[in-house]
């Protein structure tokens, strides 16, 4: 089994899924469907839905009650990448051009917060109650790893202690409350939820940590956006704290030179070619590998299940994927 015959197993129930995404952007206001529409034709890879499928056969297996819950956490998520291309200022997202980029900032705020309001109509659908208090908290905690990547913007003494928070929050724990919800939900035994829990966690850990290294080494094309986009606008990642802990002071000075102007001086290709001397790429490769294994270690907990082997192949997709 390999990662399309994942998603072809659950075709039936995805097709559910992105049906009910379409209606709940519905609007009689023209240009907030189209803007809103914009992204969600644009695909990706549904993660979060797959992951609340996949942990809802742990359980009794309802799709009403698991539709409910990954739309309301795809909406969550399709909400905070609207905005995050006006903060990063980001005209290309999977090759294609971004709601700010497409409208303006302020169609793409107002559209961010449009869905955002869908997302939570539909968390008040969602049963049982306590369902909403965990999706209203990991929302408040997406929404701080958010101020944190702002707040660090250009930062030349950013903390490994402290970016490892923020992708807790940006990222690792919406996916641990989708694969932890889709359990719930569905009635799994606690030590299931756990472990599903778990899985989710180290698993977005490692995705972010990826996703940051394919900024560095990725292909433009596959990728849908120029190489080093992250550092050009500011956003501070491992690769970048690890060289900057490992560099020689004239090594060094070149990198918070270019941090200390904003981006203004030095040559970005050089600066992303000296980061991956220092060993940036490697180190965090292997933190996410090592992510990883603990993600696997929560699956051995799990009885054997094809589900079991989707979200195992899902593990080696994320820390192996080139986009």
């Amino acid at each position: 089994m390999n990662l399309q015959e994942i998603y072809l197993n659950l075709k039936n129930d995805l097709e559910l899924i992105e049906k009910t995404l379409t209606e709940a952007i519905q609007t009689s206001e023209q240009m907030l469907y189209d803007s809103s529409s914009h992204l969600l034709t644009a695909g990706g890879k549904r993660m979060r839905p797959v992951f609340v499928l996949l942990a809802g056969h742990f359980g009794r297996y309802d799709i009403e009650r698991l539709t409910k819950v990954a739309v309301a956490l795809e909406l969550i998520h399709m909400a905070t990448l609207v905005h995050d291309d006006v903060i990063d200022d980001a005209d290309t997202r999977r090759g294609r051009r971004t709601v700010k980029a497409e409208w303006d900032n302020r169609v793409a705020m107002y559209t961010g917060d449009y869905i955002f309001a869908r997302a939570l109509q539909k968390i008040t659908e969602c049963r049982p109650h306590e369902v909403q208090a965990i999706l209203a908290t990991a929302i408040n905690r997406m929404c701080l790893g958010e101020i944190d990547q702002m707040a660090d913007l250009f930062s030349e003494s950013l903390s490994f202690r402290r970016y490892l928070r923020r992708i807790k929050r940006k990222t690792a724990l919406l996916m641990a409350a989708s694969c932890y919800l889709g359990a719930y939900v569905s009635g799994a035994e606690p030590r299931y939820i756990r472990s599903l829990q778990a899985y989710g966690y180290y698993v977005g850990m490692a995705f972010q940590l990826t996703d940051d290294v394919l900024d560095f080494v990725g292909n433009e094309k596959v990728l849908g956006k120029p190489a080093g986009s992250d550092l050009r606008q500011g956003n501070v990642t491992l690769p970048v704290i690890y060289a900057l802990a490992k560099a020689g002071t004239s090594d060094k000075q070149k990198i918070t030179d270019y941090l200390r102007s904003g981006g203004g001086e030095g040559n970005l290709p050089a600066i992303l070619d000296l980061i991956k001397r220092l060993g940036g790429i490697e180190y965090t490769l292997d933190l996410s590998r090592r992510y990883m294994k603990k993600a696997m270690q929560c699956l051995s907990l799990l009885p054997e299940s094809h589900e079991r082997e989707s979200l195992r192949l899902i593990g080696e997709f994320i820390v192996s994927r080139s986009y």
